[in-house]
């Protein structure tokens, strides 16, 4: 009976990870609202990718902007920091990009809208596995 029991919690964990939401996070850059989403919760080393979405003051999405990403790691004891920009294609109401984790740790991540002669930013970090 411990043994049954022992299986289907394996189960209901694997279960769990497998359909683990991805990394999610809605900021405001002025009048706009961001949703910035990572298919990796947590990010990992190497390629995750990402998905910005964009809604003006009035809720509509915004799909005529410029966005770019920058994102990098401080310098730590014995190596340098590494910076990293990536330009992000529009597929359907949302811009995507790949970033490329190099190595685990805390990043920093800048999403740069421009859009009518503005640019706004957006900053998160996130801990890489």
């Amino acid at each position: 009976m411990k043994r049954l029991a022992l299986i289907i919690c394996v189960l209901f964990l694997a279960v769990g990870l497998v359909y683990a939401k991805d990394y999610e996070m809605t900021k405001k850059a002025g009048d706009y609202t961001v949703q910035v989403t990572i298919d990796k919760n947590p990010p990992v080393t190497g390629n995750n990718n990402v998905a910005v979405g964009i809604k003006d003051g009035a809720g509509k999405d915004v799909t005529d902007a410029a966005v770019a990403i920058d994102y990098g790691m401080p310098a730590m004891p014995g190596m340098p920091a590494m910076n990293y920009k990536t330009d992000t294609t529009l597929k359907g109401k949302r811009y995507a990009a790949t970033l490329n984790f190099s190595m685990s740790g805390p990043w920093s991540v800048a999403v740069k809208i421009t859009h009518g002669g503005k640019t706004q930013s957006v900053k998160l970090n996130v801990d890489v596995k």
